[in-house]
């Protein structure tokens, strides 16, 4: 068998001059990926990020390929997990007006990075000013119609499954194709809509002298994608819909579903069938249409507050913005359900053809197929000896799960040598960034299960990370706490629709909370306080 340390497609030296973390990335792809995810995502996400900058005017043409270099790459793979170059980004926010490389670092790792140099320019103000206003003004039409379109087209390609293994990998590549030019859309929203928006929200409520104004404004839109889920829920607990319908339109959903080797609920509805059970337990009088109304009061409030406190003169501009935010925070959600989509007929493709090769013997299970990269999955791959090869990449991804570090790092992360961090004792408060408000005290339950099969209503879940999965588990919540993630996070997002007190960016929760613990969360101030141990709470 071939040296192991050569197959390790999971680990490598990337830029080791540079920043790296996990914080934005890590939402979208948790975990330690599998061998076919992170080949699934590393090329085509590295051509989608750069194809953003490009069209918002901050990278030119020549930069538009991928690197051949590792070295120059956006995106690379650290013990399993994926991250973001930070030097690249903070060198598109240099080239930005009204920001600089400096703040687009510290707003990813929550600090300006030891070292790290910042050299704001004005030689792309004019590409910037003919690609980003004609971008924001097309965003919401643009996603709109993408998710429409990929809606149909991932409704026709998982109706059956591939006759035989051209056509799987015909799909496979078809797949790889769509997410491409879906999670292209999806991060250029981030970049050129919802991220401004967001940001000049929080200028007016500080303006106004009330920060906390923020998340009410950005709250009770109830246009969001991930609502459609909770409604979907809803309906199918109250009869409305049968399980044959809400698959057809959310069965790309389900546990850790940006990795392309889950079985999402279109494949196992068990996790649905459960949530079913949690809704039932909710009256009408709490239903999502009744929760979005309050939340959407709320707002109201809070508008008549920003503009009582800008003043006449300011009041114009203000409106503007809140009917801005009102478009563009939503559309992020349309974007990730494109390109989950898109993944998700990739995965359905690989399913299939991991059947066909166990069948004929290549492999000895059609999941070893995650195991091979996916240039190996359409044809390049050794003749003999595949399950040498899936033998030692299992290996591998096991050991790296193994290992943890923080989420942010310069050159190469250091793993931990001390283990987790021990359980905090009654009386200890756990800090993050508050992202949606509200104070709340209750049982703690820390979700290992992503399938959610051991989650009680009412509870303070506690979670590494979240995807759009997680909204529909939020609506039965009393407050979520997340390790990874920040203020527009699907979580957070979804959080502030629901009114569901949040607390992102808690380093080590899972941890130094324990299932059992009564807390009190809150989601303003960012902080979790533990009122009593699991033992003294539960007697």
């Amino acid at each position: 068998m071939a040296s192991t340390a050569a197959l390790d497609v999971l680990d490598a030296d990337w830029d080791p001059d540079a920043w790296w973390t996990t914080t934005n990335f890590g939402e979208a792809v948790p975990g330690v990926l599998t061998a076919l995810n992170w080949s699934f995502w590393s090329e085509l996400g590295e051509r989608a990020v750069r194809r953003v900058f490009h069209t918002i005017g901050t990278l030119d043409a020549a930069e538009l390929g991928v690197p051949a270099d590792p070295a120059d790459r956006i995106l690379g793979v650290f013990h399993g997990r994926i991250a973001g170059k930070v030097d690249f980004l903070g060198r598109m926010g240099d080239r930005l007006p009204g920001t600089t490389g400096a703040l687009v670092a510290e707003s990813l790792i929550g600090e300006l990075p030891p070292g790290f140099t910042s050299h704001p320019t004005r030689a792309h103000y004019l590409t910037v000013a003919r690609g980003l206003p004609p971008t924001f003004v097309t965003l919401p039409r643009r996603l709109r119609a993408l998710d429409a379109e990929t809606a149909r087209w991932w409704a026709a390609r998982t109706a059956g499954e591939p006759s035989d293994l051209a056509a799987a990998q015909a799909q496979f590549r078809e797949g790889q194709r769509w997410f491409e030019r879906t999670l292209f859309h999806q991060v250029l929203s981030i970049f050129a809509g919802v991220q401004p928006v967001y940001d000049r929200v929080h200028a007016l409520a500080a303006k106004a002298g009330d920060p906390t104004l923020a998340p009410r404004l950005l709250a009770g839109q109830g246009s969001h994608a991930e609502l459609a889920l909770v409604d979907g829920l809803w309906d199918l607990s109250r009869g409305r819909i049968d399980l044959a319908r809400f698959q057809s339109e959310h069965g790309f959903h389900g546990p850790a579903e940006g990795e392309i080797a889950s079985h999402v609920w279109r494949e196992d509805p068990a996790p649905v069938l459960a949530l079913v059970e949690h809704y039932k337990r909710v009256g009408e009088a709490a239903s999502p249409a009744a929760v979005l109304r309050e939340r959407a009061a709320e707002r109201e409030q809070a508008k008549a507050e920003l503009l009582h406190g800008l003043g006449r003169a300011g009041r114009p501009a203000a409106e503007l913005t809140l009917r801005l935010a009102a478009t563009y925070i939503p559309i992020r959600g349309l974007g990730k359900a494109s390109f989950l989509r898109s993944l998700d007929v990739a995965r359905a493709a690989a399913r299939r053809i991991g059947v066909l090769l166990a069948d004929g013997g290549a492999l000895d299970s059609p999941d070893d197929v995650h195991h091979l990269t996916a240039d190996e999955l359409l044809g390049a791959r050794p003749s003999d000896a595949l399950q040498d090869l899936v033998a030692a990449r299992r290996a591998q991804r096991d050991a790296h799960a193994l290992l943890s570090f923080s989420s942010a790092w310069k050159g190469r992360p250091v793993p931990s040598t001390d283990g987790p961090q021990a359980a905090e004792a009654p009386g200890a408060v756990l800090t993050g960034l508050g992202v949606s408000p509200g104070t709340v005290e209750g049982l703690v339950r820390v979700v290992d299960d992503p399938g959610f099969a051991d989650v009680e209503d009412g509870e303070i879940l506690v979670a590494r990370f979240t995807d759009p999965s997680w909204a529909s588990i939020m609506y039965c919540s009393a407050a979520l706490v997340v390790e990874v993630g920040g203020a527009l996070s699907h979580a957070a997002v979804v959080a502030r629709e629901l009114g569901v007190p949040c607390v992102m960016g808690v380093a080590g929760a899972m941890t130094r909370l324990t299932t059992g613990d009564r807390c009190r969360v809150d989601g303003q101030r960012g902080t979790i306080e533990i009122l009593a141990g699991a033992a003294l709470a539960a007697s």
